[in-house]
C-alpha cells in the first residue's frame, strides 16, 4: 500500500457536448451530454480524475461543478489520507446535515462520488498498480454491451455499434407496445441469439407492466431494465416478477449501503447495477458489487455519461468478475476520447491494460472549447 499522501487541490471541471442527434428515455430527452470531471493533486504533484454523474436535469452539471470547487474542496485542503475510503467518510459526513436541509442528497452524494474516484485513482497511480488490481482483480478482460439506444434509427444504431465490435445490446423501450415489438422483432432479427435487454427507465406503473411486459417474452431478453420507479414498493416488483420469466434489473437509481442491502434481500432483482459516479464512488460501489457476487445475483454497473466514470465502472467490474460493462453507443466525444482501452472492443470484450491508476492521462485542453465552468 503507498504511504499516506497530503491533498494540495481539488478542483471540477463542467463541459457540454452539443448533439446532432438527442438522446431519448421515456421519462426525457438530452440535447447535449454533460460532463464533471474531477481532479484531485497531492502535494506531491500527483493526479488522480474522477467524474460526477450530471445527466439531468439538464442545468444540473454546473451545480454539482460548484459544490466540489466551494464546498467540498475546501474541506480536503491539506487534508493527509491513508487510504480513499477515509474521504467518502469524512465528506458524506461532513454534509449530511446540509444535504438534508436543502433537500439534495441527490447532488451531494454525486459530487462525493466523483471525488471519492479520482482519490482512488490517485492511490493506485502512487502504488504503480492499476485499479482493478488493487481492488482485488485478476483479468482487465471483461464483456461488454452496446447501450443508449434510441428507439427511432435503433437498427443503424445496433449495425453501427456492430461494425464497432459489439455483441450484446440494450434497447430503450417504453413508448408502447407496438413500436417496442417492432424495434425488438427487427433487433433479433439482426443479432441473431446475441444478448438482448431491455430499459424502460422507470416508464411504467405496475399495472402497464403487468400488461406490457408478458408481451416481451418471446424476444429471449437477458433482463428488464426499471420496469417501475425505483420508489414503488419491493411488493409491486415482485408481483411483476412472478408474472414473468424475464430477469429484473434496476440499481442505478438505489443510493445507499442500507438500501442496496435492502434490494439484495427481496430477492427480486437478478441484476443489480449501482452507477459509480451517482452514488458511492469506489468506495460504497466496491462493497456493493461484492455483496452482489456473494448472493449470487449479476453485477453489471450502469453508466451512461463520459470516459472517466466509464473507465471506473470497468476496474470494478474487473475487480469482481461479472456481468456486462454498458458503453454507451451514441456520440460522445467526452466518453470516447477519455475512456481509453474501453473504446478497443473485439468480438464483444473489451481489456483494460496494466498502467496504473485508471490507466489514462486526460487531456482536457483537448475538450476546452466544451468547458461550461
Amino acid at each position: 500500500m503507498p504511504n499516506p499522501f497530503r491533498i494540495r487541490s481539488v478542483q471540477a471541471f463542467c463541459y457540454r457536448y452539443p448533439l446532432a442527434t438527442p438522446v431519448v428515455t421515456s421519462f426525457g430527452r438530452m440535447n447535449d451530454r454533460q460532463a464533471v470531471f474531477v481532479r484531485v493533486e497531492d502535494e506531491d504533484g500527483e493526479q488522480g480524475w474522477g467524474e460526477v454523474w450530471c445527466n439531468f436535469p439538464a442545468v444540473g452539471a454546473e451545480h454539482r461543478t460548484r459544490l466540489i470547487n466551494e464546498m467540498l474542496a475546501p474541506m480536503l485542503f491539506r487534508r493527509t489520507v491513508a487510504h480513499p475510503s477515509e474521504v467518502f467518510d469524512h465528506l458524506s459526513a461532513a454534509t449530511s446535515v446540509l444535504a438534508l436541509q436543502c433537500g439534495e442528497q441527490g447532488p451531494f452524494a454525486q459530487a462525493i462520488a466523483g471525488v471519492d474516484i479520482a482519490v482512488w485513482d490517485l492511490f493506485a497511480r502512487r502504488a504503480r498498480t492499476p485499479l482493478w488490481r488493487m481492488l482485488g482483480g485478476n483479468s482487465g478482460r471483461m464483456r461488454v454491451y452496446a447501450s443508449g439506444i434510441n428507439p427511432d434509427g435503433c437498427v443503424a444504431t445496433v449495425e453501427a455499434a456492430m461494425r464497432r465490435g459489439h455483441r450484446a445490446f440494450k434497447l430503450k423501450i417504453g413508448f408502447g407496445a407496438e413500436h417496442d415489438r417492432g424495434n425488438l422483432t427487427e433487433l433479433r432479427r439482426l443479432i441473431g441469439g446475441h444478448l438482448l435487454a431491455v430499459d424502460v427507465n422507470q416508464g411504467w406503473s405496475l399495472s402497464q407492466a403487468r400488461e406490457q411486459a408478458p408481451l416481451l417474452e418471446e424476444f429471449g431478453l437477458a433482463w428488464l431494465e426499471e420496469p417501475l420507479r425505483a420508489d414503488r414498493p419491493w411488493s409491486e416488483w415482485r408481483s411483476l416478477r412472478e408474472q414473468i420469466s424475464i430477469p429484473l434489473a434496476g440499481g442505478e437509481n438505489i443510493a445507499g449501503s442500507d438500501a442496496f442491502a435492502t434490494a439484495l434481500g427481496e430477492g427480486v432483482l437478478s441484476v443489480i447495477q449501482p452507477d459509480v459516479a451517482k452514488w458511492g464512488g469506489i468506495t460504497g460501489c466496491i462493497a456493493i458489487a461484492r455483496e452482489v457476487i456473494v448472493a449470487k445475483r449479476t453485477y453489471c454497473p450502469h453508466y451512461l455519461a463520459g470516459g472517466i466514470g466509464l473507465l471506473a465502472s470497468a476496474h470494478l467490474l474487473a475487480a469482481c468478475n461479472g456481468g456486462w460493462l454498458e458503453v454507451d453507443s451514441n456520440d460522445n466525444p467526452l466518453r470516447s476520447d477519455f475512456c481509453g482501452t474501453v473504446a478497443d472492443v473485439s468480438d464483444g470484450e473489451i481489456v483494460l491494460p496494466e498502467t496504473s491508476g485508471l490507466g489514462i492521462e486526460p487531456d482536457v485542453a483537448a475538450i476546452g472549447r466544451y468547458r461550461t465552468l
